[in-house]
């Protein structure tokens, strides 16, 4: 399927099987959903194209199963621009020389065992920007009751290329303990929350998970045996059976193994849910000041009309801002007027700070707290 107007163009090149064009296929519909895009409209789909030439304006990237055969295909003869994000995905390890073109074999790769389809698809997203590259998990847990397993799962999501926060182990020396901990929970994608039975006595594990919720982060609740059911929450849920354990304490690799899974499943269902959050409060603060979106493009990049015809293009951010973030709005605002929304709740002094000197000091955007959105768009130029 093909459509000029489209956000997000994707294409799946090599030799893929019936199976995995169904799986993607699948997904891309539900994250379609997800974000609230059109699939065939807002994001198209090319099979094994003998050509594809993404618009300049929309995000692109593609994906290589190897297969029979596929590591003779002319990858060059199909992508025309060398820009283009490509993902190759060999079945294993020991079938990448005989799957995967020698144009390649210089990229990263994910294999399909035992990678699997979710970090395959996820990792498809980042590539046009649906989410972010870095998969960021913070760990909730009382250290009495439950520290060896936290220990075991900062070492298994490392080890799988998460970035895990574990206040034992990511905490910088001579820095405010609260403060680093609540700038690194507003950053990260998911929280992983070890609720043992007395996991809610504890007035900082209380306030994670609280401030978790406030900020939309996706909580994923790991039930240990013996705590009381949850009647109502709005967390996603793995309950652990005794069986599930070590007799150290760590969980078995099975329990592991399924608590990745449900996160690679979770982040790209929370990251939509911050974004879309995102976008709606700029949309409110500029509908209050009878201004309008023109519309929404590729990276979420707004394109606003203020009531006296100003034209801003507005990046909404997610976590962390920083300069680099900067730079990027720059480049996609494309010379227009460009503003940079975030919101400075939970970011630690000093890196507000750092927001001020940049938002100072460089020119080419302004940056705008979420809750200021009206007020500035509103005085903008004065």
């Amino acid at each position: 399927m093909g459509n000029r107007m489209a956000l997000y163009e994707l294409a799946v090149l090599g030799a893929p099987t019936d199976d995995q064009l169904q799986e993607l296929e699948t997904r891309l519909a539900a994250a379609a959903d997800t974000f609230k895009l059109e699939l065939g409209k807002d994001i198209t789909l090319a099979i094994k194209p003998v050509t594809f030439t993404p618009g300049d304006q929309n995000a692109a990237a593609a994906v290589f199963f190897g297969g029979v055969a596929s590591a003779s295909i002319d990858v060059g003869a199909v992508l025309k621009n060398k820009l283009i994000p490509v993902l190759p995905v060999p079945t294993t390890q020991a079938a990448l020389d005989a799957e995967i073109p020698a144009s390649l074999r210089g990229i990263n790769c994910l294999f399909y065992k035992p990678d699997g389809p979710d970090r395959l698809f996820s990792t498809l997203l980042s590539c046009v920007g649906l989410l972010r590259p870095q998969r960021r998990v913070f760990l909730s847990y009382k250290r009495t009751e439950s520290a060896s397993a936290a220990r075991q799962l900062f070492e298994e999501l490392s080890a799988r290329n998460f970035t895990v926060f574990l206040d034992t182990h990511s905490m910088p020396a001579a820095v405010d303990f609260q403060e680093e901990l609540w700038h690194q929970l507003v950053d990260v994608d998911v929280v992983l929350m070890l609720d043992t039975p007395k996991y809610f006595e504890s007035r900082w594990t209380q306030a994670e998970y609280g401030r978790a919720l406030s900020k939309n982060i996706s909580v994923l609740r790991v039930q240990w045996p013996g705590t009381a059911p949850v009647v109502a929450t709005t967390a996603s849920m793995q309950v652990l059976k005794p069986d599930d354990f070590n007799a150290d304490g760590t969980l078995v690799e099975s329990a592991v193994q399924t608590l990745c899974t449900s996160l690679e499943q979770n982040r790209s269902i929370a990251y939509a849910a911050r974004l879309q959050s995102a976008v709606t409060a700029v949309e409110d603060a500029v509908s209050k000041i009878e201004g309008k979106v023109d519309g929404v493009g590729p990276h979420c990049v707004m394109h606003v009309r203020l009531r006296n015809d100003t034209q801003i293009v507005v990046q909404p951010t997610i976590g962390v801002p920083n300069a680099v973030t900067l730079h990027e709005t720059v480049l996609r605002a494309r010379g227009a007027q460009a503003a940079l929304v975030y919101d400075d709740i939970g970011l630690k002094r000093v890196w507000r700070e750092h927001l001020d000197w940049l938002a100072s000091n460089f020119t080419g955007a302004k940056w705008i707290k979420v809750n200021e959105v009206g007020w500035v768009f509103g005085g903008w130029g004065t």
